[in-house]
């Protein structure tokens, strides 16, 4: 059985499917997240790419909740590791207890040269 996340799950019926972009951490203005107080570059874009998928999903009309998949494309599998336990945190406080379907890959840049991460998700919104 997978820890903080599930191999696979299915969309209620009736549902609307909703596709989020990539998200990175970018802030309202379309720039970078600071981080604050010695915290990683690498964790604040996380909160920050995480909190985007959040939004969307609730203008959508949904909740974190109603995120069927995740998929993080990072620039550095030894730093997610390194992360894990705070990346972990941050997870739990934005999606509770909610695990979907997740993918870690690992990707040699993204488009914007700063983002250390991205996330993209499927939503099933009622």
């Amino acid at each position: 059985m997978p820890r903080g996340y599930s191999n696979g799950v299915l969309a209620p019926y009736g549902r609307r499917l909703l596709a989020v972009a990539g998200q990175i951490g970018w802030l309202p203005n379309a720039t970078m997240v600071t981080p604050i107080d010695g915290e990683d570059a690498f964790v604040a874009q996380f909160r920050q790419a995480l909190h985007n998928v959040a939004t969307i999903v609730r203008t959508a009309g949904g909740e974190p909740a109603d995120v069927m998949s995740l998929r993080l494309y990072v620039t550095d599998k030894h730093r997610y590791i390194a992360a894990t336990r705070e990346l972990g945190r941050i997870y739990r406080e934005v999606f509770g207890k909610h695990y979907p379907a997740m993918a870690l890959i690992v990707v040699a840049g993204l488009l914007e040269d700063t983002a250390l991460l991205e996330i993209e998700a499927l939503a099933a919104i009622p």
